[in-house]
């Protein structure tokens, strides 16, 4: 079974936030770690990913707020990663704190894996219409969860359940989705027969 790798957002999300939930429960999740939480560096957030993946070909990554937006910066960046699908949920913009301008502009392009971006009507963050305009741009589903706030522990938010289901129909899409490793050669180099 594929890897669940979790990126947390600014502060590194800290517990009992429902990532941390998931990642002491779950065999298959863990967290990738970063060299400072509080003052990011995207760059240096991209390059935690990245080798995580690496280490976990076809890992399913699940960011929060500004970690959502990292994997949006890592695969416009580096679309050969081998990444089996991504949840990000209650993505932030980028302006709304001073440590996050560098991680502007968000990318607007297709993500080229299965996508699922989960926002909220009352996200401090990001509006609702922001986040339906990105996760169209990546060609991601959008989840609705009304007013649901930054979907965190001041939200209300414990284990969560619903998101691991939204994580495991992940697992269930990436199969119905070539990769450029899974494409027959002739795909792959454009002959057609």
């Amino acid at each position: 079974m594929s890897k669940t790798l979790i990126i947390p957002g600014l502060d590194g999300s800290p517990a009992p936030h429902w990532q941390h939930w998931w990642a002491m429960t779950d065999p298959t999740a863990r967290m990738v770690d970063q060299a400072d939480w509080s003052k990011p560096q995207p760059e240096a957030w991209e390059a935690e990913i990245a080798g995580a993946v690496l280490q976990h070909p076809g890992a399913i990554l699940v960011g929060h707020s500004i970690g959502a937006i990292a994997i949006t910066r890592l695969l416009a960046r580096w679309p050969q990663l081998d990444v089996g699908g991504v949840l990000l949920v209650a993505p932030a913009e980028p302006v709304h704190d001073d440590r996050l301008a560098r991680f502007a502009p968000i990318p607007e392009r297709p993500l080229r894996v299965p996508a699922t971006v989960v926002a909220s009507r009352n996200d401090p963050w990001m509006t609702f219409t922001r986040a339906s305009k990105l996760a169209k741009a990546w060609g991601a589903e959008l989840v609705d969860l009304g007013f649901a706030g930054h979907i965190n522990v001041d939200s209300g938010f414990g284990p969560w359940q619903r998101g691991l289901a939204l994580r495991d129909s992940l697992r269930e899409r990436r199969s119905f989705v070539p990769t450029p490793a899974t494409e027959p050669l002739y795909q792959r180099r454009g002959w057609a027969f």
